[in-house]
């Protein structure tokens, strides 16, 4: 398994590069944020996302208020709208660091036809799997193994065993 350490070239295609990371709410190192925000990859989250909607009152925000008054997950319609808009909104060569997305295979499954109606590829998925495989907790759900294991049948995983990993854009294919 391919692990990249933590470091990131001031120049060149990285800046372009379209990241996911696996990985449970609050363990992003700041120094890693720091660097991809430094080399203008946007640093999402869907927390950070359905939080501005609920603040901007939105249809999507207020069910997404809704659900979480009652104590349940932001169902996946409503999290999948709020993604679509970001992911639509953007410019199509900037690159991005999506943390905590996709949660389920379906999510997996809507990013990559979106990825593709856009002509567009990951450069890779970042994962911090415990020893025992066992999901990550994210946005009150848990990354389900079947998204990992989809993403690393594709080639596109990266993975370290650490608590929080040590990556490095300049090795990534």
């Amino acid at each position: 398994m391919p692990v990249i350490p933590l470091t990131f070239p001031r120049s060149g295609p990285t800046a372009a590069a379209k990241l996911l990371c696996f990985n449970a709410p609050g363990t992003l190192p700041a120094s890693w944020a720091n660097e991809v925000c430094s080399l203008k990859i946007e640093h999402v989250s869907p927390e950070t996302l359905v939080h501005q909607e609920i603040c901007r009152r939105t249809p999507p925000g207020q069910q997404a208020a809704k659900a979480r008054q009652r104590g349940s997950a932001v169902p996946d319609q409503t999290l999948l709208a709020i993604l679509r808009k970001w992911f639509w909104a953007r410019k199509p060569d900037a690159g991005f660091l999506l943390s905590g997305f996709p949660a389920t295979l379906l999510h997996a499954r809507v990013f990559d036809e979106w990825l593709e109606a856009r002509e567009e590829a990951l450069t890779g998925c970042l994962c911090v799997e415990s020893e025992a495989g066992a999901a990550l907790a994210v946005l009150g759900f848990a990354v389900a193994p079947a998204v990992i294991e989809h993403y690393r049948t594709l080639g596109l995983l990266l993975e370290s065993r650490r608590s929080v990993p040590e990556l490095v854009c300049s090795q990534l294919p």
